[in-house]
């Protein structure tokens, strides 16, 4: 393929290029480019929110290029501070490995594995000296890092900024440095620390790297970036009923985004949805249902994605019961209602189990249930419903 071919496909939805000049003069130089992602394991979990950079990612491997994953095993112990207010918690060592491990086992979903490079940087900056760290530090400015929109906000309204949050930017630069990337991806909440790259890599002699950055998305609640923190993400492990379910309750207006970034839809089908849309000439929830088969069936198959749909339709449009739901087996006697919640893991506590009764989430037998302090007898079969998607059939001992 031409290398003006490949620079229009790589620079597709792409939000910042730096610059475009440069990956075109590394395309026609390289035959094959080294093209960096770091991901610090803070979560046990990837969500659509990773998958955004990640199919980025699969379009350099599928023209031929080389993808480094870092998994940031060191750099997860002191937080990355790029959108936070305040200073991120460290983790500890086991917490890091263990959700690294599930990272690379997910990513693959997505990525190539005989075409990706699997490093740790814990290889290389858990090796450095102090001396080592100081003379990378001698190499940025206070002033530079103060131009970064989070920390200069935190300066001016007096809040805390560690020394640690200015020293992870450039051992991410670092990561650059080591790997002797071409490219490097992110989100666009990224962008600071892949131009700081950029710099530390010129700094040491390095050609400076192409900066790319991907858009991120809106959670299911469409307003805040998906998130674990703010319990609006979609897992690549959810289950497909739940993937199909989730996707179809995220707003009207995301629609397009999602398609456009999250599936192989062609952009002549996608341009023809969004004019249906516009011109309100289809219910969005057509489209919708388009959106979440297509996502779903690359994580679970068309399979997977068809039952889920059926589901889907059985439950919210023809109003009936789940085709399977899972027994829970319990004694003839008052149980509850809180600590059953919490026995069934829906609720990760009793304040958040109470939470969900009290905003009206919890029913029995389509029977909304809203005292916090009530109590359920099994004396026959009962259907527990809490939110919109999971269902259990109570049943007595």
């Amino acid at each position: 393929m031409q290398v003006e071919q490949q620079l229009e496909i790589l620079k597709k939805n792409a939000v910042d290029l730096v610059s475009e000049e440069d990956l075109l003069n590394k395309l026609t130089r390289k035959k094959q480019l080294r093209v960096k992602l770091g991901v610090d394991p803070t979560r046990p979990d990837l969500h659509l929110g990773h998958a955004v950079v990640l199919f980025k990612l699969r379009q350099f491997q599928d023209l031929g290029h080389k993808v480094i994953l870092i998994i940031g095993d060191f750099t997860a112990q002191i937080g990355d501070p790029s959108g936070r207010d305040v200073t991120r918690q460290m983790l500890s060592e086991s917490e890091v490995r263990q959700n690294a491990k599930t990272y690379q086992e997910q990513a693959f979903r997505i990525l190539d594995k005989e075409k990706t490079e699997v490093r740790f940087n814990s290889e290389w900056l858990s090796k450095m000296s102090f001396a080592d760290v100081i003379k990378l530090a001698s190499k940025y400015t206070v002033a530079r890092m103060l131009e970064r929109d989070d920390f200069s906000k935190r300066y001016s309204s007096n809040l805390p900024i560690s020394i640690s949050e200015f020293l992870y930017p450039l051992a991410q630069a670092y990561d650059s440095v080591a790997v002797q990337a071409d490219v490097e991806l992110g989100g666009t909440d990224q962008y600071f620390n892949l131009l700081v790259g950029r710099k530390i890599q010129e700094e040491m002699g390095q050609e400076p790297q192409v900066v790319l950055t991907m858009p991120i998305i809106e959670g299911t609640d469409g307003k805040m970036k998906m998130s674990k923190s703010y319990e609006n993400y979609i897992a690549f492990n959810d289950t497909p009923f739940d993937m199909y379910g989730k996707l179809m309750s995220i707003p009207d207006e995301l629609i397009i985004k999602y398609i456009r970034l999250l599936t192989q839809i062609p952009e002549q089908k996608i341009n023809e949805y969004e004019s249906l849309i516009q011109s309100k000439s289809v219910n969005p929830r057509d489209i919708k249902m388009k959106l979440a088969f297509a996502i779903t069936s690359f994580f679970h198959g068309e399979e997977g994605a068809a039952k889920a749909e059926n589901e889907f339709i059985k439950i919210f449009r023809q109003k009936e019961l789940p085709t399977q739901m899972p027994a829970i087996e319990l004694d003839n006697s008052e149980v509850e209602l809180v600590e059953l919640l919490v026995t069934l893991q829906i609720a990760s506590s009793r304040s958040e189990a109470r939470r969900l009764i009290s905003q009206g989430a919890v029913k029995i037998d389509d029977e909304k249930i809203t005292d916090i302090h009530a109590k359920i007898f099994v004396d026959r079969e009962k259907v527990l419903r809490v939110g919109k998607r999971n269902f259990f059939r109570l049943v007595g001992r």
